[in-house]
């Protein structure tokens, strides 16, 4: 099962799958079809980890791993969107890591992902996904999170 390669003669630094492991999620060979908490993803996973360091790498896992919602497809995309935002959040996190995790429970990943697909050959279903991630993230964070909008389509009726 390991290493994987990237390219011929690239090794998977093996602090990726010791993460991995460490966070619950199984890493499949790049021609099986992934079930819940898997990924064939690795060269990504390991492109995040070199690119931005482990401690950033952690909290994508983190993110991904410790909340019900974001484990059925953890694709490509979704692991580079979850990065994005962990990069353009971190004071967010740093201050309130918990309610961090409760958005991105709360969001319909799966669902935002099957609508970033839509979008395929017009614009990176990386960044549809992290844009329609973003905006909840602004609602529970932003400077008007504490107001309650009368006109949000997911308001729900008493």
């Amino acid at each position: 099962m390991y290493p994987y390669t990237q390219r011929e003669g690239d090794l998977i630094d093996p602090r990726v799958y010791a993460i991995a492991t460490e966070y619950g999620i199984e890493i499949i060979h790049a021609r099986a079809y992934p079930d819940v908490r898997q990924t064939r993803a690795v060269a990504t996973m390991d492109r995040i980890l070199r690119n931005r360091g482990e401690d950033h790498f952690r909290m994508v896992m983190s993110t991904l791993a410790e909340t019900e919602n974001n484990q059925g497809q953890l694709d490509e995309h979704l692991f580079w969107a979850v990065s994005d935002l962990v990069e353009a959040c971190k004071e967010i996190i740093e201050a309130e890591p918990s309610r961090w995790l409760e958005v991105f429970d709360a969001a319909p990943v799966g669902e935002l992902q099957y609508i970033a697909k839509g979008l395929a050959g017009i614009t990176h279903q990386r960044h549809a996904i992290a844009g329609m991630l973003f905006e909840r993230v602004v609602r529970v964070f932003g400077p008007n999170a504490a107001q309650l909008d009368l006109f949000d389509e997911r308001r729900r009726s008493a």
